[in-house]
């Protein structure tokens, strides 16, 4: 464990000043209404769906998925259930995402019944009085989307932009926070330049206009949904922290200018810009550099390093200057109070930005329940709460009610 692992570990706080506003630790301050949240994506837990590309996509060779998402944890059904578990816990806030297939599974034919499921997933976040974060993707795509050439087809833009349409008409009103789309900046690297998700290729021009296409989409659907809601809208970016390393800064601009760059450009109109963020990046003379030796590993093979979630708040306030969300920020571990440290210092992190004047509005963590984690299958473990996939039972880890109580009383117990 590195020196500043060591040193991140939750403490007792003395002499913690409740005010109207919010409470003091240490000095700092949440403002008043700071969401605490969870988050979840539709494909992850809903299970049951068989017609997009990613379930295509697990079925192949090449995909290199260790299995199926199958029925996964089964939300769809059980959501009502889980969102109460949330809102017991403490949290303010519930971040989840609609999922495209379902609400559109041909080409021109709208599912009312599958509108209706996610109108009572908001429903039920405001019955338990958790505010609803809604994203209207989270990298999967329908079937018959993907099998017209999905993202590299200019088409797909607006596509997506019939579907938003028709969700912002019947949820609109009723949304406290949207996302347009969740990290467009990885399925043109993951799966246009590296072959790691869906379609699999390894093409960098593909890459590029895939990207041109996110870009667009967003800013159609961040119109559309501003014509029906007086929620925030904004796009949640995957963003981790960029460290130099003996020079390298060619290297740094030329990895980090479209993984980051030309989204963060495009969210300078956005109402917030959502951060999503797990770990650190070093970059050096010859370009990405090993893990460095000696530093703790998460499940997923990459550092533990809660410190990148206070340097990409920052950056993305910076380059945007808008209000910043975290939209996404976990640890995949079966180590629990491992979880428990990570939290704890993200949010110390949190605590510095608000000091230093950063406009930070929410902390949402990945994940509300342990899920299907992509080529990863079920393994990794991000959940605050876990799930037995044979009777579908739920069970509050520690780092969920240690996460409770910082939004509870709006500091670290």
């Amino acid at each position: 464990m590195p020196e500043e692992s060591q040193q991140l570990r939750p403490e007792g706080l003395e002499d913690v000043a409740a005010l109207e506003s919010g409470a003091i630790v240490h000095g700092l301050r949440f403002p008043r209404g700071f969401e605490w949240g969870a988050a979840t994506s539709a494909y992850q837990v809903e299970g049951g769906l068989d017609a997009t590309d990613w379930s295509e996509w697990e079925r192949q060779p090449r995909g290199g998925c260790v299995e199926a998402a199958g029925d996964a944890v089964d939300h769809y059904h059980r959501f009502g259930e889980d969102i109460a578990l949330l809102a017991d816990l403490g949290l303010t806030a519930y971040r989840f995402s609609i999922e495209w297939s379902r609400v559109q599974p041909r080409d021109g034919e709208m599912d009312e019944g599958a509108l209706d499921h996610y109108e009572a997933m908001v429903e039920a976040c405001h019955a338990a009085g958790l505010s609803a974060c809604v994203a209207l993707h989270h990298f999967t795509n329908p079937l018959w989307v993907s099998r017209d050439g999905g993202w590299e087809n200019p088409r797909t833009v607006d596509l997506f932009t019939s579907f938003c349409t028709a969700v912002a008409r019947r949820l609109g009103p009723k949304l406290d926070r949207a996302i347009t789309i969740n990290e467009p900046n990885m399925p043109p690297l993951l799966g246009y330049l590296l072959g790691r998700f869906p379609p699999g290729k390894r093409d960098p021009q593909a890459r590029e206009r895939v990207t041109r296409h996110f870009l667009r989409a967003h800013e159609q659907v961040r119109d559309v949904l501003s014509d029906h809601t007086d929620a925030p809208v904004g796009m949640a970016l995957a963003m981790v922290d960029w460290q130099l390393v003996d020079g390298g800064e060619e290297h740094l601009q030329q990895l980090r200018g479209p993984r980051e760059d030309v989204f963060l450009q495009v969210a300078r109109d956005d109402d917030y810009i959502g951060v999503n963020t797990y770990t650190r990046h070093r970059v050096g003379r010859h370009g990405f550099m090993d893990v460095e030796e000696g530093v703790e590993l998460t499940h997923m093979g990459y550092e533990f390093w809660p410190d990148a979630l206070e340097a990409t708040v920052r950056r993305a306030a910076g380059e945007t200057r808008r209000p910043v969300v975290v939209t996404e920020c976990g640890i995949g571990t079966k180590d629990d109070a491992r979880r428990i440290v990570f939290i704890a210092a993200t949010v110390r992190g949190i605590h510095n930005c608000l000091a230093a004047g950063v406009d930070v509005r929410g902390y949402h963590y990945w994940s509300a329940l342990d899920n299907f984690e992509w080529n990863h299958g079920y393994a990794p473990q991000f959940g605050i709460v876990a799930v037995d996939r044979t009777t579908q039972q739920r069970r509050v880890k520690p780092s969920g009610r240690f996460l409770g109580r910082i939004a509870r009383d709006a500091g670290l117990p």
